[in-house]
């Protein structure tokens, strides 16, 4: 189902500037588009819409150490409550940890790199509220963090 993911200011990259009212349309693992709310409700109409408080944008590469955690499962939840999808692969050392992340579809990487939204690259969103706290993770199109 086509979801489509608005805040009060989009982001395509966090250094790009703000668009009052933007979405992100997302469909799979996939961005459908972007926009104003208003034109891509027009081109997917019938999609579910999300709405969330603050600013959405591309998710975060986590450059440290996975936090501690009774599990390798929720140190990689860990990561995704704080808006990264992506972990650097020096991080990962352990097989239950790699494992976890790819189960998460969190991604490993060599290196860091910047993060952008780009149709029809890979869905990976995050949602930060004023203070910086991470109000939303999409991850490969999925939805696998909200904070109530």
């Amino acid at each position: 189902m086509l979801t489509i993911h608005t805040a009060d200011e989009l982001r395509i990259s966090w250094d790009a500037d703000p668009l009052k009212d933007g979405a992100v349309a997302v469909e799979g693992d996939r961005v459908a588009g972007t926009g104003p709310l208003d034109v891509l409700l027009e081109r997917f109409p019938g999609a579910r819409v999300r709405s969330w408080p603050g600013v959405l944008g591309p998710a975060l590469v986590h450059e440290g150490p996975l936090p501690q955690a009774p599990s390798p499962r929720e140190r990689v939840h860990a990561i995704l409550k704080s808006g990264a999808v992506a972990v650097l692969q020096e991080h990962v050392d352990t097989p239950e940890l790699r494992a976890a992340a790819q189960r998460n579809d969190v991604v490993v990487l060599a290196r860091t790199r910047p993060t952008a939204i780009v149709a029809p690259g890979r869905a990976d969103l995050a949602v930060f509220d004023v203070d910086g706290a991470c109000v939303a993770t999409v991850c490969a199109g999925r939805l696998v963090h909200r904070r109530r």
